[in-house]
């Protein structure tokens, strides 16, 4: 406040926070949407990513868009952000008729998007975060902000330190930075992108609980995800994309009336239509995913062990730091942590991909320290990449060379120099069979193919040939639910009836607590800890990916 005077930053935040006869709960009469798409479609070549979408999203409620990757739920929130402009049909603000055609515009309308990743500059403060582009004169209004950031926190219910650089808050708390970024340019509309996907257990309880406090001051939340109990824990409305259209959306007077169980058999028929009955045990479908006793009677007999290994950090990385391990014969051992904290330095390392600075890794007793990865092959070591695109398969090569890429040279593919196509055509065609992979055939140019199929490609030439040891980084990554199911599968046949012992690197703790025997977590490339996977695990390990005993 300057001489009595409202600032703009207090002006707006109080028009935000008091939005009177938007509230949840307001009895000022028949609310209309906030914001609505009608008959909304948009197409990129050979794909119809938006087919006559129409939904709407209401003041005070936590609007869930559920689907599987693919199914169109990106392309419509970039469209109401401003990112895309639809090849037909209408998006309606507040009942008028608008065009939204870049994110300013989308922001000047009330909406505000929070992407997965965080946006905040890291070296800059939070309250220099929050009043980029804030006024037009030479100098920024601080003391407004720092009385604007007050009440956003306090109503949000959240403890801030304006003057934090961005980047020494945990991922939790710039992910509520972001949201009062966002509601700091006056949105009424809120959308969360897979706002979960790198967040701790308790991050996940805080954001929770921001939503809440979110829709009850009366914001439209549009919450995308692919995961089903996100849905029934926070949805007022639930709604269904599948191959780009909607195929089933159940408001308040549904969710907020039928069982659990029963909105839950609506939700999976929806999305998966007759294969439904298949992944009732997949985590992302199952209530309230913990950890499992998963312990098998192991083997006392290590296959993989690295001591003390250190990798050192390129630019943008942490590196690895001194790290123990011991992976046993059948074993899955699961590598936990926030995204950026040396999951890659630390599966190349393994792999052969990078130098070590220092300790040793040896492969059934056998020191593979200096070997290369063709020699570490040759020793059962297999390495499923992450990037199954620019590293894991060669584009313009055929389905059947990139399932023996790695045998070149090798009998029965090649013999005196030259390839032997019958014999790659033949185990191709095994494998092709084996994995379930969608390919027209063996000769197909393997960079036509989807990326789940292009993942069960890497997955077919990895797991083939008598493995040992596979370094697993990410393997389900942006796959949908069928093809996650038939991969998490294949890692757990092999180990439990092949002894193949896994060493799974995945940011999903869900996965990581289906799948696991045992559970290390990396920070900033050193191991905080491991712990035996065991129901109500998840709360000490989202702990130990912060570094230690402290909340997000």
């Amino acid at each position: 406040m300057t001489n009595g005077t409202p600032t703009h930053i207090e002006t707006m935040t109080s028009d935000l926070l008091q939005a009177d006869g938007v509230r949840a709960g307001a009895t000022a009469g028949p609310i209309g949407p906030a914001v609505e798409v009608r008959e909304v479609s948009k197409a990129f070549p050979g794909v119809v990513a938006n087919d006559r979408v129409s939904l709407a999203f209401h003041h005070g409620e936590v609007h869930c868009v559920l689907g599987e990757n693919g199914a169109g739920k990106s392309t419509l929130m970039n469209i109401l952000s401003g990112m895309y402009k639809p090849d037909s049909g209408a998006v309606m603000v507040e009942g008028r008729e608008v065009t939204i055609d870049s994110p300013r515009r989308a922001i000047e309308l009330g909406i505000g998007t929070v992407y997965q990743h965080p946006t905040l500059i890291p070296v800059f403060t939070v309250l220099e975060n929050l009043m980029l582009g804030e006024g037009v004169g030479v100098r920024l209004d601080v003391e407004g902000g720092l009385r604007a950031l007050d009440r956003f926190a306090k109503t949000l219910g959240l403890e801030v330190d304006p003057h934090a650089p961005a980047s020494r808050l945990a991922l939790g708390q710039q992910q509520q930075i972001e949201i009062i970024k966002a509601l700091w340019s006056g949105s009424k509309v809120l959308i969360l992108d897979e706002p979960t996907s790198m967040l701790t257990p308790q991050g996940i309880e805080e954001l929770e609980k921001v939503i809440s406090q979110l829709r009850d001051e009366g914001l439209a939340v549009i919450f995308i995800t692919h995961k089903l109990h996100e849905a029934l824990d926070l949805g007022d409305t639930v709604s269904i994309l599948r191959g780009g259209r909607v195929v089933g959306s159940w408001g308040p007077d549904v969710v907020k009336t039928k069982s659990r169980s029963e909105m839950q058999a609506l939700i999976v028929g929806a999305m998966f239509g007759e294969g439904a009955g298949s992944l009732e045990d997949v985590a992302e479908v199952r209530d309230g995913v913990t950890g499992r006793a998963r312990r098998r009677g192991l083997p006392n007999e290590p296959v993989l062990e690295l001591v003390k290994v250190s990798v050192e950090a390129l630019r943008g990385e942490v590196g690895v730091h001194e790290v123990d391990l011991t992976l046993r014969r059948g074993e899955i051992l699961g590598v936990a942590g926030v995204d950026g904290n040396g999951q890659r330095e630390l599966a190349e390392v393994i792999a052969g991909q990078r130098s070590m600075v220092g300790g040793d890794i040896r492969l059934c007793g056998e020191s593979i320290a200096r070997a290369g990865v063709g020699r570490r092959q040759s020793l059962g070591l297999r390495y499923v990449t992450d990037d199954r695109i620019g590293e894991g398969t060669v584009g313009t090569l055929s389905v059947g060379l990139n399932l023996v890429l790695k045998r070149i040279g090798e009998e029965p593919f090649w013999r005196g120099g030259r390839i032997r196509e019958e014999a790659i055509d033949q185990a191709a065609c095994d494998l092709v069979e084996g994995f379930d992979i969608r390919t027209p055939g063996t000769e197909t140019r393997c960079g036509t193919l989807s990326g789940g199929n292009l993942q069960k490609v890497v997955l077919a030439r990895e797991l083939s040939f008598d493995p040992k040891v596979v370094v697993y980084n990410k393997p389900t990554y942006g796959l949908d639910l069928k093809t996650t199911l038939a991969v998490r599968d294949r890692i757990r046949d092999l180990a439990e009836s092949a002894g193949v012992a896994a060493l799974l690197i995945s940011t999903d703790l869900e996965e990581i607590l289906d799948l696991s025997d045992r559970i290390a977590v990396l920070f900033r490339g050193r191991i905080t800890g491991i712990v035996d996977n065991a129901p109500g695990v998840e709360r000490h390990v989202g702990e130990l990916m912060l570094g230690g005993d402290r909340g997000d």
